[in-house]
């Protein structure tokens, strides 16, 4: 074999398959394939990758499957969404230029591959079939706890926006519907817990299939550690909260009901809310809540400011 670690191979089906679903959406100006196209990339490589390796064994046909799993269910999901939504907002100011929509594709491409590493290092193994035991289980059970943490959090998440959507066109039947109304923000079920559980479980996850695959791995393989930790890393400094939180914060930042909510609940890990609000704050720092999750809560409370000067004039 050419590429016996199938590293270019899976760098150019990453481009040509991002690359294809680039020109599409740019040329109609639609949101509908963009995480359709993330999703289901993950898939590809997962399934390319197990049907080119010349072995088959255990940990691999287990590992292939638990990514194929996450994949479609979340682009499944994706597409779901983005087709009752219409429109998806983080491209409102790419869709008319170019080179910045190709950016987004582009770190969307790094992503998929980067990502996908332990399983493409998995697949490429003809060696090293060592058997499944207790590192391989605790994997196992990361991977299910996240994955069924994920997929609870985005149904709630999306049970809720239709609910204030219909509330919205039909007007408040009763005080529960109107309490949702108050507080549009998600807090039901694993939202009470956190304010992120689905990227929670979507890093919990990918470290169980890093260590569901790790007792494969020897010498430079262990690079592969790059996956999970690009996931974490993207999560909490770039794409994923920093960019939800600001978001949150303009939105709401002025309603003391936020500010509660955020005082008490953790950004990432669940955990009561109880336990959380008496936490030290160096304490939460370690948990996550880092000082860049403010962003926007002091443009809020200054809009509040100017709306409340402009009513008394």
């Amino acid at each position: 074999m050419l590429d016996p670690t199938l590293l270019s191979l899976t760098a150019a089906v990453t481009i040509a398959y991002q690359l294809l679903f680039f020109i599409i959406a740019c040329s109609f100006k639609i949101d509908t394939v963009t995480d359709f196209a993330g999703g289901t990339n993950f898939v590809l490589l997962a399934l390319v990758t197990f049907l080119v390796s010349p072995n088959y064994y255990a940990r691999q046909i287990i590992v292939t499957t638990f990514v194929a799993l996450w994949g479609l269910r979340l682009s499944l999901f994706l597409f779901v969404r983005i087709v009752l939504w219409g429109t998806d907002n983080r491209f409102d100011d790419k869709r008319e230029d170019v080179l910045k929509f190709l950016g987004f594709w582009v770190l969307q491409a790094i992503w998929v591959w980067t990502v996908s590493l332990p399983v493409t290092i998995l697949n490429s193994q003809t060696s090293h079939n060592t058997s499944i035991g207790i590192i391989d289980y605790i994997g196992f059970a990361c991977f299910a706890i996240g994955l069924a943490t994920e997929a609870i959090s985005d149904q709630l998440k999306l049970s809720v926006k239709q609910a204030q959507r219909r509330i919205k066109n039909n007007g408040a039947a009763n005080q529960q519907e109107q309490d949702l109304m108050d507080r549009p923000w998600c807090r039901s079920g694993l939202w009470s817990w956190s304010r992120h559980p689905n990227y929670f479980g979507e890093i919990l996850l990918w470290w169980g299939v890093f260590l569901s695959c790790i007792s494969a791995f020897e010498g430079w393989q262990w690079v592969t550690i790059c996956g999970p930790l690009f996931i974490t890393l993207l999560l909490l400094f770039l794409s994923g909260l920093p960019m939800l939180e600001e978001s949150a914060n303009k939105k709401y930042g002025s309603n003391p009901l936020f500010l509660q909510y955020r005082y008490e609940t953790s950004p990432l890990i669940p955990l009561p809310p109880a336990l959380y609000r008496v936490l030290p704050y160096a304490v939460k720092v370690l948990l996550f809540e880092f000082p860049f999750y403010r962003r926007g809560l002091e443009e809020a409370a200054a809009s509040e400011r100017d709306s409340i000067a402009a009513s008394l004039h």
